[in-house]
């Protein structure tokens, strides 16, 4: 009996000695740089029970450039999902303002600012969420060097972004060989081609290749001649412009060029002064942010319905410029000048160089068996439908399942047709910031996405 008691000891004692030594093991892990970038709580947040990090990654020493990602990871199994990565676009707006806090973040911010409640429909759901404010001088993420400003464009961002994620995973090393998306939005869909196509060539050089799966990117900026071609057509085909106002577009505008002409700029002008009213771009069925305390009378049916509040980016910048926020975040630590802001015009207006197709990354992506996802809210007129459909056309992919509608919760979320290397779907009734509008129909879109499954049919 003794001894059956001493063997059961010994048993219990190896069991408890190899969990703590399994919990030293991890807790080491945490405690290097990581640890410093815990989030322990967010001035008025509730109780979560997920992990949080934030904190800066310096992508250029000389330059004194750093760059400053929120990470908020799945609440069961975090070990297990992948990472995915979320951009906004702009270029010049931050990911923090819009995917993390009015789209796919798992917090929404209250009409005073003065907390935060959950969104149940936040991706972290499904995976682990890394926000990235990207490039230098966009959100909390700056630079040393002034003239950043004025001469930041694609090649840089994608080359501080793809160094951001090298460093990142040094930090994070139970992330080094995990599946990895990246995903993204308007702007973004130069940001994230770019930034897959850096990995690929990245990959091709080193000994720890990063786990790249799949991108996915929503109303997206894609290629300059269809992009502008599509919208300008959208605008028509929706009633916004006149048939006058558009055939003198179609005639007069080289939608090759990058900067137009005048003539045209005024034509442009004409038609969003003149004709299109005061409606929201990005959804042209949604009430306008129209006042100071973001309250609508006429409009308050219509908000109630679909649950879309138009002063969302309003209550961000009040949030994220409160001290006690940028404490519990690690964020502007060393004082920036100016005030955080969901859009940095400075970047926008001197942005530096474009691609003026990304088709040609597509090819590639596609080639290298990298799964591409492409969804268009259909009642957005900035980066409409039509001008993806026109874009992605020119891949003459072959289909490899016809059009169809696909259901979420017994409704039509949507339209999708699968080609050879890319999915293409709309999401019905959502505007430029797809889950903002439509969160289920966007989660079950991210869902389908992930597993590599067609969009449910029923």
């Amino acid at each position: 009996m003794e001894q059956r008691q001493i063997f059961v000891h010994m048993v219990l004692l190896l069991f408890t000695v190899n969990v703590i030594a399994s919990y030293v093991t991890v807790k080491a892990e945490v405690e290097g740089s990581e640890s410093t970038d815990r989030i322990l709580e967010l001035p008025g947040q509730p109780k979560v029970s997920f992990q949080q990090f934030s904190g800066y990654v310096t992508v250029n020493k000389v330059a004194g450039r750093a760059l400053f990602y929120w990470l908020t990871e799945a609440p069961q199994n975090p070990l297990t999902k992948p990472l995915v990565i979320w951009l906004n676009g702009g270029p010049g707006c931050s990911s923090v303002a819009y995917g993390a806090s009015e789209e796919i973040g798992p917090f929404r911010i209250n009409k005073t600012a003065s907390g935060l409640y959950i969104n149940k429909f936040a991706w972290n759901t499904v995976a682990n969420l890394l926000f990235l404010e990207t490039p230098a001088g966009v959100g909390f993420s700056y630079t040393n060097r002034s003239s950043d400003l004025f001469n930041t464009g694609d090649r840089r961002t994608a080359q501080d972004s793809l160094e951001f994620v090298v460093q990142w995973l040094e930090r994070f090393p139970r992330y080094k060989n995990r599946e990895l998306y990246i995903t993204g939005e308007s702007y973004a869909g130069h940001y994230v081609p770019q930034l897959a196509k850096e990995i690929m060539t990245y990959n091709t050089k080193t000994k720890h290749p990063i786990n790249l799966k799949g991108i996915m990117v929503g109303n997206a900026v894609t290629d300059n001649y269809y992009d502008n071609l599509g919208t300008v057509t959208y605008w028509w085909s929706h009633a916004m412009i006149s048939d006058q106002t558009y055939r003198q577009l179609i005639s007069t505008c080289d939608f090759h060029r990058q900067k137009e002409s005048d003539e045209c700029e005024s034509l442009y002008s004409y038609a969003m002064d003149q004709e299109f009213g005061n409606i929201d771009q990005y959804n042209i069925y949604a009430p306008p942010c129209n006042n100071s305390d973001g309250s609508f009378s006429t409009h308050h049916t219509i908000r109630k319905l679909s649950g879309y509040d138009p002063c969302t980016e309003k209550y961000a910048e009040i949030y994220y410029n409160r001290p006690d926020v940028q404490k519990a975040l690690h964020a502007n630590t060393t004082g920036i000048s100016y005030k955080w802001t969901a859009c940095n015009e400075v970047l926008n207006r001197n942005w530096n160089d474009t691609d003026v197709s990304v088709l040609p990354i597509y090819r590639e992506l596609i080639a290298h068996g990298v799964r591409l996802w492409v969804f268009s809210g259909d009642v957005d007129s900035v980066v409409p439908v039509t001008a993806t459909r026109y874009a992605l056309a020119q891949l003459k992919l072959s289909t490899k399942t016809p059009w169809y509608p696909w259901y979420v919760k017994n409704q039509v979320g949507g339209w999708t047709e699968v080609y050879e290397g890319v999915t293409f779907a709309t999401v019905r009734g959502a505007g430029h910031e797809v889950p903002l509008f439509k969160p289920r129909a966007a989660l079950q879109l991210f869902k389908s996405f992930l597993a590599g499954k067609p969009l449910p049919k029923s």
